[in-house]
């Protein structure tokens, strides 16, 4: 099926370890999908997590729709993830047992639904993403010394 990425969360990676990714619908209003259709859609501050059985993402920001008037529902509730029972037993115990956080890391359309890919994975520390920072900087010095002796071999 074919996908079409709408929005990512810029932070995910940067301050997570994530160690699973996990797919999740999304319960959504009409006002709310037009609006994600045209873009207006932030994931930078959100995250999930399982309350009284059932798995919701919090702080995920979907503009009103301009004119959706009195449809337009508030753009930062809390909205619930479709997830299996085993899923979501599956996620409640990494979360309460080993100290998992859930991170929403794209929205994206999958035919005509709207999908949320939820990463399961630890806070990083701030040494933890000084080494990240300095490990791409080596990678990217290494790959242009290898582009300009690659230049100056022609």
């Amino acid at each position: 099926m074919n996908t079409k990425l709408i929005a990512k969360n810029p932070t995910a990676y940067h301050n997570y370890d994530i160690k699973e990714k996990l797919e999740a619908g999304i319960v959504l209003t009409g006002t709310e999908i037009k609006s994600i259709r045209t873009g207006k859609v932030n994931l930078k501050d959100s995250y999930a997590t399982i309350k009284n059985g059932e798995c919701f993402i919090y702080g995920m920001h979907i503009s009103p729709y301009e004119f959706g008037n009195i449809y337009n529902k508030d753009p930062l509730r809390d909205r619930k993830l479709l997830l299996s029972k085993r899923e979501i037993f599956k996620l409640y115990g990494m979360i309460k047992k080993q100290g998992y956080t859930l991170v929403p890391i794209s929205l994206y359309f999958k035919g005509s639904l709207v999908k949320v890919e939820l990463g399961i994975g630890m806070g990083k520390k701030l040494y933890d993403k000084r080494q990240d920072i300095a490990k791409k900087d080596a990678e990217m010095k290494m790959k242009k010394a290898l582009m300009n002796d690659q230049k100056g071999r022609l």
